[in-house]
């Protein structure tokens, strides 16, 4: 305070202290802008400019980025990416194509999902060591997701769509009936399990879901490399083998509720079951915005079911 009141004597009484430091920010706000309009530019709506911006990280949504003189690092979502001069770190798109012009520079990784990495020298300018990763499958998909993500809860149907689904149903029919064929007493108790204490499995599979979430990201965090890797491997066979194992038993026991529903008696069969079971929640997982819901109920119960999978029902108590 007694700074302040010291500073009020330099300037005249109509030109209060407020004013000036409110004038200090909006100066250094129009610094800002003007700096990023003289190294940022748009020639039209789907293409990014970038000219010297050596400290400065790029990201794009939707545009194509060409860095002409200088950037510090690029990431784009559903665009290409073109350097034509200097780029410092890494240079990664996912649904795009990354193109590296005779003469310039990237000095980190690159990285594309769902594009290609293509140079005009037969040996582009990089500093050794650095990663080349491309994953050239799907890039009109990924393009696509990236540009309108929420095409990922609004799938378009298409006839490759239908196909994909019909192909889903056969694969998860036979793999339902070879389990239940090797295990059948297992399955069966996963289902009577299921149908007596759906909310306590729910509950145990979500607890499940959340530790081993946090565990996975601890274990990356603070332990070793080595140590973090394994454990998420393990932890990630472990889930795929609890969803497998899950989702069998849940397509058979939706499929003896749908066959009690909508099948004479006399009809009834196990196979019949599985197949009503697989094409369920093969419709379920097709549905606009239906599908994250049940891919999480899935994983959720699948958990469940593997954990309550004991000989000794302690588990019922709690």
């Amino acid at each position: 305070m007694i700074y302040a009141a010291n500073l009020k004597n330099y300037f005249p009484a109509c030109f209060p202290l407020r004013h000036i430091v409110a004038g200090f920010f909006l100066a250094l706000l129009l610094s800002v802008s003007f700096y990023a309009q003289t190294n940022l530019s748009y020639p039209d709506e789907n293409t990014l400019v970038v000219e010297d911006a050596k400290d400065m990280e790029i990201y794009s949504f939707g545009k194509t980025v060409i860095v002409k003189k200088e950037a510090k690092g690029v990431l784009v979502f559903g665009g290409d990416i073109i350097v034509e001069g200097r780029v410092e770190g890494d240079v990664a798109t996912i649904g795009g194509t990354i193109y590296q012009r005779e003469g310039a520079f990237i000095g980190g990784g690159v990285i594309t999902f769902g594009g290609a990495y293509k140079h005009d020298a037969p040996e582009p300018l990089r500093n050794a060591g650095k990663e080349t990763i491309v994953f050239a499958g799907y890039e009109n998909e990924l393009r696509g997701m990236m540009q309108d993500p929420t095409q990922i809860f609004a799938p378009q149907f298409s006839w490759s769509f239908l196909a994909q689904r019909l192909l889903s149903v056969l694969f998860w029919f036979v793999l339902s009936l070879g389990l239940t064929t090797i295990a059948p007493g297992a399955i069966s108790r996963a289902v009577a399990r299921f149908q007596l204490s759906t909310l306590k499995i729910i509950g145990f599979g979500g607890l499940a879901l959340i530790v081993s979430t946090f565990g996975v990201v601890t274990a990356l965090k603070f332990l070793p490399d080595y140590a973090g890797a394994i454990i998420g491997l393990m932890t990630f066979l472990v889930l795929v083998m609890s969803y497998v194992f899950g989702r069998v038993s849940l397509q058979v026991s939706a499929g003896k509720w749908l066959q009690k529903l909508f099948v004479p008696e006399k009809r009834h069969s196990e196979s019949l079951a599985i197949m009503l079971g697989a094409l369920f929640f093969t419709i379920l997982l097709s549905l606009p915005y239906v599908w994250p819901l049940t891919v999480f109920f899935l994983w959720v119960a699948s958990l469940g079911l593997v954990l309550t999978a004991r000989s000794t029902p302690g588990w019922q108590k709690i």
